[in-house]
């Protein structure tokens, strides 16, 4: 009786796959292909992918807010969907569109005015050898490319995500392939000169992140117009941008924090990348090679969280709140058992992957070394992955800011500087002992998620 708590049954996993493989087979190409793209700017040297790390930091954060500004809103599409409530998915639609839309022209402006003095945030002369002017160079030139594919990049997650929320997995993961596909393609052609392109080096490579981002939100846009029978809430859609008043409250009530959740956990993630690179540059590539594998492996696992929160706001949505704890137990349980599977695997063989790129010695160690921490601590990723896509599909958003950013900028960061100024321990302690905070979120989270707190239909 214990086991079946937590174990489901064969209708209850092939549910679970249902919804979980799509997202994952997507991650894993796009995690694969950015792996590629991470081996072939590492072809050109430490000082070109290091250039382009750094750009992709900056980029990071603006990349997290958009997923935050449609994670916050995604809950009411979940639970609409769960209602077959139309209207209510258009609204939530129209809000993703206007928001994702503003957050673009404010990033474009941000970043052309400040590109450089946010890479050279990254950059400290302590490293023999070092080519900081180059470094800066190589990512001013590849930001100048990648501000052009912004837009696209927000507009097709507002369309992705309404799908997934609404039971498609399926289209987003196709768009997906089509987009890394030419991603690939043009990467080799432009970065290398391949076929009767011109040699680019790492500005080929901006530009054949961009064309992807404007395939994939094109075949997105035309999917769902060309097959609008299937969506009923598109009809209209872009028939003026009016939401209720009181909807575009609660959205933004509801929204808001988990957008701020993201920004700040990505700002967090970029300063603590900082305070990694005070080691020197060898440690900027090495952190970038190994966050490049770790994310390839924890596909699996994170995938499920996502999952979690489209399987548990559709239940919440309909008023199931017992069956939405019942399977929310169990699917926390599997993703805690996929974990353990990945950070096995991730260990063994990780490090391997290293082998294969051209950077400098020194930084295949360190992603060595990065990628075998990370695999001891991926469980407790797992359940604070987990434990977030609960309390989100609940609407507690301001509880998940809490808890994930608050952790961060409390604790991770501050002790990053202070490890480095004034312990000076070296990377290899500092990096472990930073690792091992997030076993902080997941107490936390799983605290909140065992306390039902999430358990709550807010349409």
């Amino acid at each position: 009786m214990f086991l079946k708590k937590f174990i489901g049954n064969k209708a209850f996993y092939k549910m679970t796959f249902t919804v979980a493989i799509p997202i994952m087979l997507q991650n894993f190409i796009t995690n694969f292909v950015s792996m590629l793209d991470n081996l072939m700017v590492g072809a050109l040297g430490t000082e070109p992918m290091s250039g382009v790390s750094i750009v992709n930091q900056v980029l990071f954060v603006f990349n997290l807010v958009v997923f935050g500004a449609m994670g916050g809103v995604g809950i009411f599409t979940a639970q609409y969907y769960g209602k077959k409530d139309e209207d209510g998915i258009r609204s939530s639609f129209r809000y993703k569109l206007l928001v994702v839309l503003s957050l673009s022209a404010v990033s474009i402006l941000a970043l052309s005015f400040f590109g450089d003095k946010f890479i050279s945030l990254f950059l400290h002369d302590v490293e023999p050898g070092a080519d900081i002017a180059s470094t800066l160079a190589l990512g001013r030139e590849y930001l100048a490319v990648m501000l052009w594919g912004l837009v696209p990049f927000a507009v097709a997650n507002a369309f992705s995500g309404t799908l997934r929320e609404t039971g498609d997995t399926l289209t987003p993961m196709l768009a997906g392939l089509c987009a890394v596909a030419v991603n690939c393609t043009f990467n080799w052609f432009l970065i290398f000169g391949k076929c009767g392109f011109p040699e680019l080096g790492v500005k080929g490579a901006a530009i054949a992140t961009v064309m992807s981002r404007y395939v994939e939100c094109a075949i997105l846009i035309i999917y769902m117009v060309v097959r609008r029978e299937r969506f009923p809430y598109i009809k209209g859609l872009l028939r003026g941008f009016y939401i209720p008043r009181e909807l575009f409250k609660q959205f933004s009530v509801k929204g808001l924090p988990f957008m701020v959740n993201e920004f700040f956990w990505a700002g967090g993630m970029t300063v603590l990348n900082i305070a990694y690179s005070l080691h020197g540059l060898s440690v900027v590539a090495g952190v970038s090679i190994s966050s490049t594998v770790t994310n390839l492996f924890n596909i699996a696992f994170m995938s499920l969280g996502v999952s979690i929160g489209i399987i548990a706001g559709k239940l919440l949505g309909a008023d199931k709140h017992d069956e939405a704890i019942d399977t929310v137990r169990k699917l926390i349980a599997f993703s805690f058992a996929v974990s353990i599977v990945v950070g096995v695997t991730m260990f063994l063989f990780g490090g391997k992957i290293t082998a294969f790129y051209k950077t400098g010695e020194q930084s295949k160690i360190l992603a060595t070394y990065f990628i075998r921490v990370s695999a001891v601590i991926s469980p407790v990723f797992a359940l604070t992955n987990a434990s977030f896509f609960t309390l989100r599909s609940g609407g507690k958003t301001v509880i998940t800011m809490l808890f994930d950013s608050g952790v961060l900028w409390g604790l991770s960061i501050p002790l990053a500087f202070l490890l480095y100024y004034k312990a000076h321990l070296d990377i290899y302690a500092v990096f472990p002992i930073i690792q091992s905070l997030e076993a902080v979120k997941m107490i936390i989270g799983m605290t909140l998620v065992t306390r039902k707190v999430w358990v709550n239909t807010i349409i």
